[in-house]
């Protein structure tokens, strides 16, 4: 299927913030992504000392926030508001006063808890959770069952995703697919406009549904793309569902 000037069932290397709007209006069922978080990401060597750190260089790219006027294309290109978009802490209340005090969608915060977190929390609580929010507006319906429409997960941190994908900040592939699944029929279209890892796209495949990802950096585009060909990043073939 041709949306504007994209292809559905594809991943494109392409700055997103201008890519999208080449998209037509309301030709999107579901928009689910992983933007980069707002926060501050710590040089020091925390509680591992300084061979085990985390590499600053590796996430300061995802670590700087968005430009939040991409939102009016979020709810332009979308049929109705109907969106899951992971953030930090700091992006709740802006994500919130736009999409709930705005324009008066319901919401859920969900919750990925990480059971085995680095106890790096120096004069702070640990950071052993993320957060997902869902935002649909009246008409965007909710399907799934019970088990898939839980709130939140506890799970060990994904180490071995991250090594077979190349991503810092992959999120389970489980989640994804049941916000797939709660928010969307068969044959819909889903969007997401920084794809990473793809993980988006390999849970709308599994599920017989189109998708369309975007992804600026090279790199990370192109190992996503050899994702969703079944190529793992050592040129192993590997199966979509884990």
């Amino acid at each position: 299927m041709k949306l504007g000037d994209f292809e559905t069932n594809r991943i494109y290397n392409v700055d997103c913030y201008q890519a999208i709007k080449h998209l037509p209006d309301s030709c999107i069922d579901l928009i689910i992504t992983d933007p980069p978080y707002e926060q501050d990401v710590a040089h020091s060597s925390g509680a591992f000392g300084i061979d085990k750190k985390l590499n600053y260089k590796q996430i300061a790219d995802i670590s700087c926030g968005i430009d939040y006027s991409i939102l009016d294309e979020f709810v332009r290109v979308l049929k109705r508001i109907n969106l899951y978009i992971w953030c930090s802490r700091r992006q709740i209340p802006k994500l919130i006063d736009y999409f709930v005090a705005q324009r008066k969608c319901r919401y859920n915060i969900i919750t990925w808890h990480k059971s085995n977190a680095i106890p790096a929390a120096n004069n702070c609580y640990m950071p052993d959770t993320e957060y997902c929010l869902f935002f649909r507006e009246r008409g965007a319906k909710l399907y799934g069952t019970p088990a898939s429409k839980r709130t939140y997960y506890i799970t060990p941190l994904n180490v071995a995703d991250k090594r077979r994908f190349g991503h810092p900040t992959i999120k389970p592939l489980e989640i994804i697919q049941n916000f797939v699944i709660n928010s969307s029929v068969k044959g819909s279209v889903i969007f997401d406009p920084f794809a990473g890892s793809g993980t988006t796209g390999v849970a709308a495949k599994n599920n017989d549904r189109q998708y369309i990802l975007f992804e600026k950096d090279k790199t990370r585009y192109l190992q996503a793309e050899n994702r969703l060909n079944n190529i793992q990043i050592d040129g192993q073939m590997t199966l979509f569902t884990m």
